[in-house]
Order: structure tokens, then sequence, then C-alpha cells
């Protein structure tokens, strides 16, 4: 999964001589919280935020009256308040890459650059959880089943075997590991054979479940005991 997959593409730019009181707006009407700073050439310089503005501003703190700071804020550039030492990523990273560097930056915003360090887009959090929840295939129709997993060669291409020969397809799968279950593995997949009779396959198999949850093509769930 590549960043350049999960970023907002061609996002809203602008230049360090915007007035601070204008980037405001531009966010305002856009609903997003960040604007990258380009030079002529659309190369990155800096990142204002609308926490940044509240900070720089102290608007949660002045004692100026709400036209004065309006007026200050119509008066005054991005370039005086936006940060420059910006976090950035490549559009051909990982999307993994990208949460790590958030994580260890402490930060929600990555501008993702081509190689001439151009803003080519930009990915958050929020980007970083949907592609988390469409990797594991969290809201598409189909069974996600829960395994105590053994630490063998062999074991998923059991399962891979046994969902196969019932014409069930494996559509995403992931490995876990918890301190007080051990190893967990989660296996998405989708097909016609009902979901009880496929648990009893698997379980005679030898598997051990320890979840299965159906959803639907509405997006709603169904949790079997266990």
């Amino acid at each position: 999964m590549y960043v350049k997959d999960h970023m907002t593409k061609e996002p809203v730019t602008i230049t360090k001589d915007v007035k601070i009181s204008k980037a405001v707006d531009i966010m305002s009407k856009g609903h997003f919280h960040r604007l990258p700073i380009v030079d002529e050439e659309g190369k990155l310089i800096g990142l204002v935020t609308g926490g940044l503005v509240t900070e720089k501003s102290g608007a949660n703190a002045t004692s100026l009256s709400i036209y004065e700071l309006n007026y200050l804020l119509s008066k005054t550039k991005v370039e005086d308040i936006m940060l420059t030492d910006i976090k950035t990523i490549h559009q051909d990273a990982f999307i993994e890459e990208a949460a790590q560097k958030m994580l260890d930056e402490g930060i929600s915003v990555l501008p993702v650059l081509d190689d001439e360090t151009h803003v080519i887009g930009i990915i958050t959090e929020k980007d970083i959880f949907q592609a988390f929840t469409d990797l594991l295939g969290y809201k598409h129709q189909g069974t996600r089943f829960v395994f105590q997993c053994d630490d063998r060669p062999g074991f998923f291409a059991g399962i891979a075997e046994l969902l196969a020969a019932n014409d069930a397809n494996m559509e995403a799968m992931a490995v876990y590991h918890t301190k007080g279950r051990g190893t967990e593995a989660v296996v998405k997949a989708t097909g016609e054979i009902s979901v009880e009779n496929m648990v009893k396959i698997l379980r005679d198999a030898g598997y051990q479940l320890n979840n299965v949850t159906q959803t639907t093509k509405f997006g709603t769930t169904k949790n079997f005991d266990m």
C-alpha cells in the first residue's frame, strides 16, 4: 500500500505572501485544517494550520476585540507564522512508513512530495485510519475469522486450501501479537458457503477460532458465538 494511493491529490496550496485571514477562509470553506505553502515553482517552503493560527495570533487569550483580531489577521502574511521545519513523505513510500513517521514525530499530517520536492499530495492520520480499515476489509461484505495462530509453516496454507475447496475467497489477512492471548490471525473471506458450515469445517480441521464476524453488503455486522 503506497502513500500515493491514499493521499489527497493536488491539495490546495498557497504562497507565503497570502494573508492569514485569507488562509483561514480557504481552510474553512474547504473543510480542512492544513495548508502547504509553496514557492513560485510549487516547491514546499512551509505549512500553516488552523491550530497554528490560533496559537500565533493568541486568539484564545488576546484582549483584542474580534474586529481588532480580524484586522490583524488581514494584515499579517502566512510567512510570518508558518512552520518551516516540515516532515514530509515521498509519494512512493509505503503507507506504514507514513504512519510510523507521524507516530515518531507526534504529528498528524505529512505533505507528499515528488522527486523535485513539488507538493503533489497530503496525507493525514485520517487517511491512515481509512487505509487500515480498507486493508482489513472492515466494511466490505464477507466473514472475518480470528484464529489462534500456531507458529508453524503452512498455517495459512491450510486455511486457504479449506476456503478454496468450499468456493470461498480469502480477501484480507493479518497477524498480530498480544501479551495475553498470544498470536492471532485475522482472515477476511467471501463465498456462498454458510458461516456455520465454514466454521465447522475449520474446527474439524483442527483450527481454533476466537471470533467470527459477518459483514453484510449493507455494512451491518453479526457476531457468532464461539
